[in-house]
């Protein structure tokens, strides 16, 4: 993707930073960005709302995924581009451990964590954004709605299987089935990201990944840099289950009204299809997820049974928070949009 506009200084000064080579770069601007994060965080409210750190924390983990335009790659592993993003992470965890609400006292085995993962993901009887797009939303915000999820999307599943080496036996084998079915079973053209690029294009939009990132608020960006997150951090890899498994269990229900809405303002099944094949297969994904890789994690490493639970309520606390801001927005008639996309 194309390097965004930096939203804050913290974004101002990594910008400045990037702009060079690693081997070029001024050694005190690089040495000052931990402490240009530091001061970010300190002067934030709320670091999940926070727009100058998601977009910059965005930024540093796209290091580690494609890549961004025009920024030399010896960036990826640099010691104080690492140590400024430690800063930032270690915030937004504090935020989303405070946020949440874990279960407690949950036994490490497949049945009693799954259940306690059905029950936490139960649809609750709240405002629900899919059934609004399903029966009043118009094409405007169903294409604010691609908009907001193409920066996970058409990346979709690669936050998560950052955790596939850290994994071994039941819960190893669960994750690489499900993520081969995410990356469409050998078939590229079957692939989810490529299927909802399809969706974009069907809809009018760029389907090239980064292409909005100018345009989603920050809220949205710390969906996605929560996974990020759990991820890449080996000690995470009990909450980056968790998070999937939560992940999987809220997809098949929702995406059959998002495919009910695509179709009720006039789109074709090709446009359709990537919310159609969702319903499926993670219907199937829900129960592998829970009982085989998060219960079978959890039996395997008792201890990390806190961390599943973490993981599945930060899934669903930002879920939650990103349907809101959406919801909120189009009830007011406003877009849920930084700029119009």
């Amino acid at each position: 993707m194309k390097l965004p506009l930096p939203r804050g200084p913290f974004g101002s000064a990594l910008a400045d930073v990037l702009a060079t080579t690693a081997s070029d770069a001024d050694p005190a601007e690089r040495a000052a960005l931990a402490a240009a994060a530091s001061r970010a965080v300190e002067a934030s409210t709320d670091v999940l709302h926070d727009e100058d750190l998601q977009l910059a924390l965005f930024v540093l983990y796209e290091l580690h995924y494609r890549g961004v335009e025009g920024v030399d790659e010896d960036w990826e592993w640099d010691p104080d581009l690492l140590r400024a993003r430690a800063v930032v992470e270690a915030a937004l965890e504090d935020a989303l451990r405070r946020r949440v609400e874990v279960p407690t006292d949950v036994a490490p085995d497949r049945r009693s964590v799954a259940d306690t993962l059905f029950a936490m993901t139960a649809p609750s009887p709240g405002p629900s954004l899919s059934r609004f797009v399903a029966r009043r939303a118009d094409r405007d915000q169903v294409r604010e709605l691609l908009v907001h999820r193409s920066v996970y999307q058409l990346k979709e599943a690669d936050p998560h299987t950052w955790a596939l080496p850290r994994l071994g036996g039941v819960a190893k084998a669960a994750l690489v089935e499900i993520q081969a079915d995410e990356y469409g079973g050998g078939a590229p053209d079957r692939m989810h990201s490529v299927l909802f690029a399809r969706t974009m294009t069907g809809a009018g939009l760029d389907s090239d990944f980064g292409r909005y990132v100018e345009e989603v608020p920050a809220v949205t960006l710390a969906h996605v840099n929560t996974m990020s997150l759990l991820g890449l951090h080996r000690r995470l890899r009990g909450a980056t289950v968790g998070h999937l498994a939560a992940f999987e269990m809220t997809s098949s229900l929702p995406n059959r009204f998002y495919g009910d809405g695509f179709r009720r303002l006039g789109y074709d099944a090709t446009t359709t299809e990537y919310f159609d094949e969702h319903v499926e297969a993670d219907a199937v994904h829900e129960q592998i997820a829970g009982r085989d890789l998060a219960g079978g994690l959890a039996e395997q490493e008792p201890e990390l049974v806190p961390d599943i639970l973490f993981g599945a309520a930060a899934c669903l606390l930002l879920d939650d928070l990103v349907g809101r801001h959406l919801l909120d927005a189009w009830e007011r008639g406003a877009s849920s949009l930084r700029v119009a996309a």
